[in-house]
């Protein structure tokens, strides 16, 4: 069995960014739309804050599908940019971390032909005593 437990240093958005490329986990916050049904209007328009945690690569530039450049911002799976707490954003990144490694690895990415192999030597470890 592999040590599956890590840890995570949390960085500040508005002291310092990762560097482009970095696959992250970062802090999202902002609003989502409140249930129509169960609100009045004026609560709606607020919607409900959150405050959430998603896998996402920080870009000190993106090109959008839509042509739209990004400076400095965090992109997620779904193409969705988000920037940095304290910019114009309806959604911002207040903090990020580093991606733990592959468990029983140092690496975060293995492809192709390496991926059974580095599955197995996961599975086989053993771990720190």
């Amino acid at each position: 069995m592999t040590n599956l437990n890590a840890v995570v240093t949390w960085v500040d958005a508005r002291e310092r960014l990762p560097r482009s490329g970095t696959p992250v986990a970062a802090a999202i916050t902002g609003r989502y739309p409140g249930d129509s049904a169960t609100e009045s209007e004026a609560d709606t328009a607020l919607g409900e804050e959150f405050w959430l945690v998603r896998p996402m690569v920080f870009m000190t530039l993106h090109r959008s599908e839509d042509g739209a450049e990004h400076r400095d911002c965090f992109v997620d799976s779904d193409g969705v940019v988000r920037l940095p707490h304290g910019l114009a954003s309806a959604e911002t990144v207040t903090h990020w971390a580093e991606l733990p490694t592959l468990p029983g690895g140092t690496t975060h990415l293995v492809l192709g032909k390496g991926v059974q192999s580095a599955l197995q030597n996961a599975w086989d470890a053993r771990p720190l005593t």
